[in-house]
């Protein structure tokens, strides 16, 4: 049996999600009951490194609750958890719809989370704010103006190099207007997928600016990748419907108002599918300028998780590599200095592998190492900077892997 055929037999549940009742959707994020009800583990982490050097996650503990965890070692021990008040709300926590994490320059610690509402795929976007490093939490509120139950998910958070808190996300709220316009017509909506939203907040998540429209036609329900730009800002890569049908990704540099460019095409796979991976790319600054990224796609019939460059506008720049694993998924990629950093999680049969593909000359050159292996289940693998070392953290049932690279 050949690569493309294998993975899409085993992606049959994942890639046509849109269209199975809401009931088997828990396992892809698509989450209309609290987790507790879930068939298996809830394993999605936020996790990013304090300005002390901790380590904090947050995730579900065994009874759907959100909770923090921290870790003073780099993981080899971790502070008993401790639980985040969300006023009892579901919090989607699996694939690609994990809680996010992040820190600002003044003290601030924010946590976000999707919660689910009362239609399927409908969720509202919620941040717990922190002002004092996370020692106490303010009430849960809700990013986004929007208030209607439709989509709001997915969503990613990054401070830019001015304290500005960026959050953006998947929303349907072209899609739901084009389908009344469509309705009394008796047309058929044209339009494809969802959109990309974003907002700023200037204090932290205390107040939020406008909602902003990013691009028209996002795929639906793959993560969005943020980092920063050469200048401080924040630049987005994300899963893109290119007409007719095609899933390739978009790239933009957002500002304080909005893109500060329009979305540029990022990668030309042309892979042809009428529904949604479930496969977010990663993106991070390349030493030497530009950017590196990593996705998953069908290329020609070779369904594989890929490594290429992009300039600093976000257009392709040089050759695309296909990572050194025919069962690669969930690829992560980030950067510090010259060090690069690929991790992965690949599946052989009987056993789930963590591997990377490490380089110490900015993606000239790489070496593939294996680093875990369980036959337990398995979050995504996260990569993690402190200071000028990154870090692996894959969470499985039992046991959370932290190494360094």
């Amino acid at each position: 049996m050949n690569r493309s055929l294998l993975h899409s037999l085993l992606s049959i549940p994942l890639m046509f999600c849109l269209i199975l009742p809401p009931a088997l959707q828990a396992h892809d994020g698509h989450m209309h009951q609290p987790a507790k009800t879930a068939k298996k583990p809830a394993l999605a982490l936020g996790a990013a490194f304090a300005p002390d050097g901790a380590l904090w996650t947050v995730g579900l503990d065994d009874r759907a609750r959100l909770a923090l965890r921290i870790s003073r070692d780099d993981g080899r021990n971790w502070q008993p958890p401790r639980l985040l008040d969300t006023g009892g709300e579901a919090v989607a926590a699996d694939g690609e719809s994990s809680p996010k994490l992040a820190f600002g320059p003044h003290g601030q610690a924010v946590v976000a989370y999707t919660t689910p509402l009362a239609k399927p795929y409908s969720g509202a976007i919620r941040l717990l704010r922190s002002s004092d490093g996370g020692a106490s939490f303010a009430a849960p509120v809700t990013v986004h103006h929007d208030r209607q139950v439709i989509t709001h998910r997915f969503e990613s958070i990054a401070f830019d190099a001015d304290g500005k808190l960026h959050t953006v996300w998947v929303d349907k709220r072209d899609l739901e207007q084009a389908k009344a316009a469509a309705a009394k017509s008796g047309a058929k909506p044209a339009y494809r997928g969802a959109a990309i939203y974003r907002n700023v907040s200037a204090d932290g998540g205390a107040t939020f600016g406008p909602d902003t429209k990013v691009a028209d036609y996002s795929c639906e329900c793959c993560r969005i990748a943020l980092t920063p730009t050469a200048d401080g800002q924040v630049a987005a890569l994300w899963r893109h419907v290119y007409a007719p049908n095609i899933r390739d990704h978009a790239f933009a540099l957002l500002g304080d108002a909005g893109p500060r460019k329009p979305a540029v095409r990022a990668t030309f796979d042309n892979w042809a599918i009428d529904a949604c991976p479930h496969h977010g790319p990663g993106l991070t600054p390349a030493a030497g300028g530009g950017y590196h990224a990593v996705w998953f796609g069908d290329r020609a019939g070779a369904a594989q998780v890929r490594y290429g460059r992009l300039d600093r506008d976000g257009k392709p720049a040089g050759t695309v590599l296909a990572l050194p694993d025919e069962q690669a998924e969930h690829a992560d990629v980030l950067g510090a200095g010259q060090r690069l950093a690929i991790v992965w999680r690949s599946f052989d049969g009987s056993h789930m592998n963590l591997k990377a593909w490490v380089s110490d000359d900015d993606g000239r050159h790489f070496s593939l190492r294996q680093l875990a292996r369980t036959e337990a289940d398995s979050d995504q693998p996260r990569l993690l900077r402190k200071g000028a070392q990154l870090f692996v953290l894959w969470n499985t049932t039992g046991k959370r892997h932290v190494e360094a690279l």
